[in-house]
This record gives structure tokens, sequence and C-alpha cells, in this order.
């Protein structure tokens, strides 16, 4: 099966029509899918094809059919050529088959090949400069936050001196209350990562299954990336430990002690 299609492409049989492979758009905006016969035009004429296959084209948003060459050249007479795709068997570089084409084929220096690799790390750059802004405003929305957690605790050590300074009297030092503190600006953090993370998860379903489909036609796998997330998950919770802890040092000073003469 190719890397392409969605699904096993249809066996031949004899006496069918020849297959004809469609994009996704196709199949959702015409209704075509596996197994159902489409007549289309070529060299003036309807021929019919039944569908082999649907297959993901994210280069198009208006729908794409692919049929055999030998079946197009002998029905249009066209043998032209402008356009090809390769799939290489394992083992095999991109490199050296590139190098064998343009050594082969005439005039093969002027030939256009695009590697995999190549074409990867286009589209990477393209998604980078396109997603600037965002990671922009992600790291503002992290500095925020950080920010919200350190206004929050030093507004709870504000209005806890009291029972901080009580704490003191008991017996409880100073570096236990800022641990006391530091765990929880940690369970505050852990909470809202959650809550963030379950929140996320939702949202991209809903533009990789909804959006994307109503915009573009495109289906998409979903792929978590578990390691990147977790590492992302861990640095932040280490940040807000840090906060945290920063923000309780005000809880550790003498005159929580003396706030406890108010009561008297």
């Amino acid at each position: 099966m190719s890397p392409t299609l969605l699904s096993p492409a249809l066996a031949a049989q004899a006496g069918q029509p020849p297959p004809v492979w469609v994009s996704e758009l196709v199949r959702d905006v015409y209704g075509l899918d596996i197994g159902e016969s489409v007549a289309l035009p070529l060299a003036g004429r309807q021929t019919t094809f039944i569908v082999a296959g649907v297959w993901r084209d994210y280069a198009r948003q208006n729908g794409a059919l692919v049929i055999e060459r030998e079946v197009y050249a002998e029905l249009t007479g066209d043998k032209t050529v402008t356009d090809a795709a390769l799939w290489l068997d394992p083992g095999i570089t991109a490199v050296a088959v590139e190098q064998q084409l343009r050594d082969a084929l005439p005039g093969g220096e002027w030939l256009d090949i695009a590697r995999p690799d190549e074409i990867r790390a286009l589209s990477l750059r393209i998604f980078d400069r396109s997603f600037a802004a965002t990671y922009a405003l992600e790291a503002a929305a992290i500095l925020i936050g950080l920010f919200g957690l350190s206004s929050s605790l030093s507004a709870q050590v504000l209005a806890r001196r009291r029972e901080f300074g009580m704490l003191r009297h008991l017996g409880m030092t100073r570096r236990q209350i800022g641990t006391m503190l530091t765990l929880e600006g940690l369970l505050t953090s852990a909470i809202g990562l959650l809550v963030g993370g379950a929140l996320g998860t939702l949202l991209s379903l809903i533009l990789i299954h909804v959006v994307n489909r109503q915009s573009f036609h495109w289906g998409m796998a979903l792929h978590v990336p578990w390691m990147a997330l977790g590492g992302f998950g861990l640095a932040m919770l280490a940040l807000a430990m840090l906060t945290a802890l920063l923000s309780a040092r005000q809880a550790m000073g003498g005159e929580v002690v003396r706030a406890v003469r108010e009561d008297w």
C-alpha cells in the first residue's frame, strides 16, 4: 500500500473499468468511495473508471484524481511527462537515485528534483515562520502565568501573616513554611497543567477532525509528542516551584512572627 493511501487499494478484476485514485476532497465533496464508478472526460469523450483508493493530498485544495500513465496515454495519445514521484525501496538513498537520474536522462542537469528531507525542511521553515507570532504569544502566556502565580502566592502570604506567625510560635521553622508554600504552588501549577493539557487536547482534536476537514478537506494522523510534552510540563513545574519559593520568602521573616501581636 502506498504511504499516501488511506486504505489498501481495490484489487483489479477482469472486466472492470480502469482504476482511478481520488483525493480526500474528491471523496468528501462528490461522495466517491472505493468500488464506485465515475465517468471522466478525456480526449473529448466520457470514460468510466472505478475508484480503487483514496489518498491524502496536501498540495491542492481543489481535489485531484490519479490514473495509470499507460491508461492515460492510451486514451488521449498524450505521452508527455512534466512531473514524477518515486517511492524508494528500503536501503536505497535519495541522493544516489537523484545522481543516477541526472546521469541517465538527457538534460538531467536541468531537472528539478526535491528529496523528502528537503521538502520536510522547507515545510518546517515555512511553518516556523508562520507560527513565529504564536511562539511569542506562548512565551508571553507563560510569563504572565508565572507572574500571576507569584502575585497570588504573595497575596496569600500577606493575608496569612498571622497564621504563619502562629505556626512559627508553635515551632515550625522558616524552611518548613517555605516548603509548604512551595508545595502549594506546585499543586496549583500541576492542576493548571492538567486542565490546560485537557483543553489543549480537545482543541487540537477539533482542529484536526472538524476545522481542517471543513476548511481544506484534509485528514491528518494524530501524533502526540509525549517526550516533548513531558519535558515542557516538568520545566513548567520547576519554574512554578522556583516562583513559589521566591514569593514565599516573605513568610519567613521576623515581621511575620511579630504579626501575631496584632491579635493580643
